[in-house]
């Protein structure tokens, strides 16, 4: 491989590693109603664990009860063996089996058609389990993300943008254009923008100095006035302001209240102040953007993706990235306990192929 093309692998690579450490972070801890910054603040001083520089400590016998997700033992310190199964990883995997599947022009109904022979119902959720039923009764894109879909919304098209970030570096717009095609199979308005949005950002990064050169360079791809647009750049003036984490924080949850912690527009502050604040630290980033509440894997895991394709694979520091002991677990057919190192390598390959490499 030349050099240009190593770089391009290891960067590949540290966002499948990035998205994959950042979703077990968060995992044990994803309900945004239940888990507060407040509370979770709490759990990690009881658990002598700030700063947070490693996976969830378990918790110490003499705290009191959390309410931890049910699989919390094995994405905590000392019980990670592999990524666990998620919906964060499996739509990244899905997405890179339609991409070798039907390549860059494919159709919002092949991304149909592929959900419906490759992911069981029971392990989708929100949004997608609304456009899975509709599709299921025989409904076409786009009444498939509108009809008795009260999600629209909300993260989970974002969720499923990283794989096109990936599989163009440096070209914000064509992946920001390929998850549009992707997102409106179950989302409308800030739902897409969202997918875009995190496209766009993931794409933007391999070619970025810093975060808030990635977060510039994403801008362009959505409406500047829809909500998503104007909570973003919020963020990105409280942070030029001056303003602590937290006290950016507390002013985004009050100015969008109301809109629930799955919704894509409270989640994109949190996203975005992780990035910001995490000043390019891979540890520092997906540590604030899990600390920051709401959806925590769902966020994490992009963090976590646009924080690896920063550094690259080779610098996401051993705590992360040993314990996943280069495999993942996945509800996707025919890739449950595939490697992460040939997830990235088809992701590559893919990549070099569209530009005649």
């Amino acid at each position: 491989m030349t050099p240009a093309h190593t770089e391009l692998a290891d960067r590949v690579l540290g966002g499948w590693i990035g998205r994959i450490a950042g979703n077990m972070l968060g995992k044990p801890i994803e309900r945004g109603d239940y888990w507060t910054r407040e509370r979770i603040e709490r759990y990690l001083r009881q658990a002598d664990a700030l700063p947070l520089t490693d996976y969830l400590p378990r918790p110490p016998s003499w705290v009191e009860e959390f309410q931890l997700r049910p699989e919390w033992q094995s994405c905590v310190r000392g019980g990670v063996h592999g990524g666990c199964r998620d919906d964060d990883v499996d739509y990244a995997i899905l997405g890179l089996h339609l991409l070798e599947t039907h390549g860059p022009d494919f159709s919002t109904e092949q991304v149909g058609e592929l959900w419906l022979l490759c992911l069981p119902y029971l392990q989708t959720f929100t949004a997608e389990r609304a456009a899975y039923r509709n599709l299921a009764n025989g409904l076409k894109p786009p009444l498939t993300a509108t009809y008795e879909n009260s999600c629209q919304e909300w993260i989970g098209a974002l969720i499923r943008a990283d794989i096109f970030g990936w599989t163009n570096p440096g070209a914000p717009r064509r992946a920001a254009s390929l998850a549009r095609r992707d997102a409106v199979l179950s989302h409308t308005g800030n739902g897409v923008y969202g997918a875009m949005w995190a496209a766009a950002l993931v794409s933007a990064a391999f070619d970025a100095a810093s975060p808030r050169a990635a977060l510039d360079a994403a801008f362009g791809v959505i409406p500047s006035g829809c909500r998503l647009a104007r909570t973003v750049r919020r963020v990105v003036a409280l942070h030029e302001a001056g303003l602590g984490w937290e006290e950016t924080l507390a002013t985004t949850e009050a100015e969008t209240s109301g809109l629930g912690w799955i919704h894509v527009v409270p989640n994109s502050a949190v996203l975005t102040a992780g990035l910001l604040y995490g000043g390019g630290d891979f540890t520092r980033t997906i540590a604030l953007t899990v600390r920051g509440g709401l959806d925590t894997d769902s966020n994490g895991a992009t963090a976590g993706s646009v924080a690896g394709v920063l550094c690259g694979a080779r610098a996401i520091p051993a705590q992360w990235r040993d314990p996943l002991e280069d495999r993942v677990r996945s509800a996707v057919f025919g890739f449950d306990g595939v490697r992460i190192s040939e997830l990235a390598a088809r992701t590559v390959e893919l990549t070099k192929a569209w530009r005649g490499a």
